[in-house]
């Protein structure tokens, strides 16, 4: 017998990347205000990280777990490699967002911009319009939730730091969370990360699967 294929839809994993609420943080507490200063550390952050690798566990709405090796290079560059049993990609190339289904031979595309991923990517986006701090109850978590209020339809991510005096600007990444506009949520928590790695360009080249049209 063959082994157990994971199969699910191109649109619901990729909100998989985008997930909810890391190691149980009370996200669903009203936000209160932000200090800019606290903004401020997280947008530094961003700006000093240019590249990252780590390891992940996607969780979906369902409980369903994945694992696999995430790789990012700011600005705009992703790449999350899914565990061998998936025949799943999904790369960002600086510009576009893309979901490669290898088993059905299947790829969808849209700008990195109207994804929610896309407040991780672009280090000089102004967080302040469209960011708000979600408390936490611990001093040395940050929860940041990011969403465009004039397009819902680009999903809404949330952001989870923890204070790291070892990684750039102080914090590190632990994961994020997403929501898209229908309401599926995805959760990925990071482990081992590295920060400010040398990563090539053409790790986010990827091969299309799709038949070549006869000319």
């Amino acid at each position: 017998m063959k082994p157990k294929r994971f199969r699910f839809p191109l649109r619901a994993a990729t909100w998989a990347l985008a997930p909810v609420a890391a190691g149980g943080l009370a996200l669903t507490v009203p936000a209160i205000a932000q200090t800019s200063g606290t903004l401020s550390a997280v947008q530094q952050h961003l700006k000093s990280t240019n590249s990252m690798v780590a390891d992940f566990v996607q969780t979906d709405r369902n409980g369903q777990r994945l694992s696999g090796k995430l790789t990012l290079k700011r600005p705009g560059k992703i790449r999350f490699q899914y565990q061998k049993d998936v025949p799943l990609l999904i790369v960002g190339d600086g510009s576009r967002l893309t979901m490669i289904d290898y088993e059905v031979k299947q790829v969808q595309s849209w700008p990195v911009k109207n994804s929610p991923l896309g407040a991780l990517l672009d280090p000089d986006r102004d967080l302040s319009k469209y960011a708000k701090l979600v408390p936490t109850g611990n001093k040395d978590v940050l929860s940041v939730e990011v969403k465009d209020a004039k397009r819902p339809e680009y999903g809404t991510i949330t952001m989870v730091f923890v204070r790291d005096g070892g990684a750039p600007g102080g914090l590190r990444l632990r994961g994020w969370v997403a929501l898209d506009s229908q309401n599926n949520r995805t959760r990925i928590d990071l482990s081992n990360q590295k920060f400010n790695v040398a990563v090539a360009d053409s790790t986010f080249r990827w091969t299309d699967p799709r038949p070549r049209k006869r000319r």
